[in-house]
């Protein structure tokens, strides 16, 4: 209608909104309480509008709110029987997933392998000079996390080839939902390794609403490194300038790219910490790279609950891109 009478003014919806940037701990747990309230005092305001209407009219809006209404009991129930069914197939899988650690791992042998068969080395890699005893038998799939990760075209990328070494000393990635506070935590199990003393490496992320994802923070381990074996930072050197009394090289540590970089996510500032609208950008931006890897590895991992090819992992699922996650 021309004269906008008749036609709802949601403009004031935005600005009852708090600034993402600005939001406190408590705002953010608020948050989707808040945007219903706003929706409801909105509808308050302007029920001279739905008044004004023909009458005719405004039965037919009525009957598309009561439509609404039972939309949302039903979303309600499907939330509530999908979460239920989660838990539900979340027990069938265990023993899978710990009959997959024990051959990985070379825990348990599989059915039809005999000595003899266990025995056999490729031609090429027999040598007439090898004795038996010089043959190194390999148990497990051994570097069956690293392979299966670097055959996921997404996960490939952050692998460095300074981090493989490492990675092969990885027995296990589990990940599990959390209710308190609502979000899901990753696991990457390794075994003694000369790299770092933690024999667990967790990534967490917190929810404030699951459904439509809304990123409050990602806390990762902090990783006790071997002095010298570091993999997110390089020491440099450099020859002293010529005619400097100094004749010791120069050695300067810098941050460089690394997979596991993944447990050290970048950390929203305080409250009363103010940045500028740049830096807000790329933290935003860092925020989601972040949460993106974390739901590929997700998606990583169901896919090999289905199934697993090859002796060292199949191609990794590449799925949908996971929704964009609002970062607060």
């Amino acid at each position: 209608m021309s004269d906008g009478k008749d036609s709802l003014d949601l403009s004031g919806l935005g600005a009852a909104l708090p600034n993402a940037a600005e939001l406190s701990a408590e705002d953010k747990a608020n948050l989707v309480a808040s945007i219903k309230n706003t929706l409801e005092g909105l509808a308050s305001r302007h029920m001279d509008v739905l008044e004004s209407l023909e009458p005719k009219v405004r039965k037919r809006v009525e009957k598309l709110r009561e439509i609404q209404g039972q939309h949302d009991e039903l979303e309600a129930k499907f939330f509530e029987e999908r979460a239920a069914l989660e838990a539900k197939y979340q027990k069938l899988y265990e023993p899978l997933y710990s009959k997959r650690f024990e051959i990985v791992n070379g825990v348990i042998e599989v059915e039809g392998i005999t000595e003899e068969s266990a025995d056999e080395t490729p031609a090429e890699q027999k040598s007439g000079d090898e004795t038996p005893t010089e043959q190194k038998e390999e148990k497990g799939v051994p570097a069956f996390w690293l392979n299966a990760m670097k055959n996921h075209e997404i996960l490939a990328e952050e692998i460095q080839e300074r981090d493989e070494e490492a990675l092969k000393f990885l027995k296990d990635i589990k990940w599990y939902r959390i209710s308190e506070p609502k979000g899901f935590k990753l696991e990457f199990h390794f075994d003694t390794n000369p790299f770092f003393k933690n024999s667990v490496l967790t990534k967490t992320y917190h929810m404030i609403d699951e459904d439509e994802p809304i990123l409050e923070k990602a806390i990762g381990t902090e990783i006790e490194w071997y002095p010298g074996k570091c993999l997110t930072q390089k020491v440099l050197k450099k020859k002293p300038r010529k005619g400097s009394k100094n004749t010791k090289p120069i050695t300067k540590t810098e941050d460089c790219e690394s997979f596991f970089n993944f447990f050290s996510p970048p950390q929203v500032p305080d409250d009363d910490e103010e940045i500028d609208e740049d830096t807000a950008e790329q933290l935003q931006n860092q925020m989601e790279q972040d949460y993106d890897i974390g739901i590929y590895l997700t998606f990583f991992l169901s896919y090999l609950e289905q199934k697993t090819k090859g002796a060292a992992g199949g191609e990794g699922q590449q799925g949908e891109r996971p929704a964009e996650c609002k970062q607060q």
